[in-house]
């Protein structure tokens, strides 16, 4: 009796030993794939709120802070900025290699895109504004083979955001007739910039032009709000990329007005 007794309480050890080694072992992966999920750049917002918002303030940083330093810079340094170019796909490259910041470095390499386009257009081209696009897009067909592949999603996203922003803004230069005053601000020195910028500000004013801002500032904003349903951080990457164009273009306004 004592033996079978005996027998029954190490059995029953025994199953306890293994239920609780099941329940280290169940809970060591979850904990391993909660870690996993969250470099995930389609996490939903649920589970990594705080990032997400953090990927949408470094879309808007990136698209409005850096036209002021790039712009003055590809002006008297083209070929340094161009330099910096092949900089930054380094360094997007090499945060991209940890996975603790994969999600920054492809943000950054969708960066690296725009701020090419931007050297060499406002480098060597800046005269023509009919080459603005082509040399904007110049990172188009990387992204939407990039996107075929389901690789490298938040920066790519970010880069057809931009893209996005910037045609819309061309296309209302188009449309309220703005290109001619364009080249001549490309030709002239800086001090003769202002009178140039008080006419082009009269032609916006017209019923014309306030009506086309009116429609493509809406378009902008249905276009970046809209995707921010989706809580995955590629298409917050996308939507503070387009909103940060009304900021950028709202700022070239005031400072055309105050010239």
């Amino acid at each position: 009796m004592i033996n079978n007794t005996l027998s029954s309480y190490s059995t029953s050890t025994a199953s306890i030993d293994t239920d609780l080694h099941s329940t280290v072992t169940g809970s060591q992966g979850i904990r391993e794939l909660e870690s996993r999920l969250s470099q995930s750049p389609n996490l939903p917002i649920s589970l990594s709120s705080p990032k997400i918002w953090l990927v949408f303030a470094a879309a808007v940083f990136l698209v409005s802070v850096p036209v002021f330093v790039e712009a003055p810079l590809v002006r008297s340094l083209p070929s340094l900025s161009l330099a910096i170019a092949g900089l930054w796909v380094w360094l997007s490259f090499t945060l991209m290699s940890r996975p603790a910041t994969y999600l920054w470095g492809d943000l950054l390499l969708g960066f690296s895109w725009s701020w090419l386009a931007g050297a060499i257009y406002w480098g060597w081209l800046r005269w023509e504004p009919l080459w603005h696009l082509p040399v904007e897009s110049i990172g188009l067909p990387f992204a939407c083979w990039c996107l075929m592949r389901n690789w490298g999603k938040v920066g790519n996203w970010f880069y057809l955001g931009s893209l996005f922003g910037t045609v819309l803004t061309d296309v209302y230069f188009y449309l309220v007739d703005l290109m001619p005053y364009w080249r001549q601000i490309m030709q002239v020195e800086p001090e003769s910039v202002a009178p140039i910028l008080q006419t082009a500000v009269i032609q916006v004013q017209t019923p014309w032009g306030q009506a086309w801002a009116v429609v493509l500032a809406s378009a902008l904003l249905t276009v970046g709000v809209l995707p921010l349903r989706h809580k995955q951080r590629h298409w917050y990457a996308f939507s503070g990329a387009v909103l940060s164009t009304i900021l950028v273009d709202s700022l070239f306004l005031l400072a055309a007005v105050l010239a």
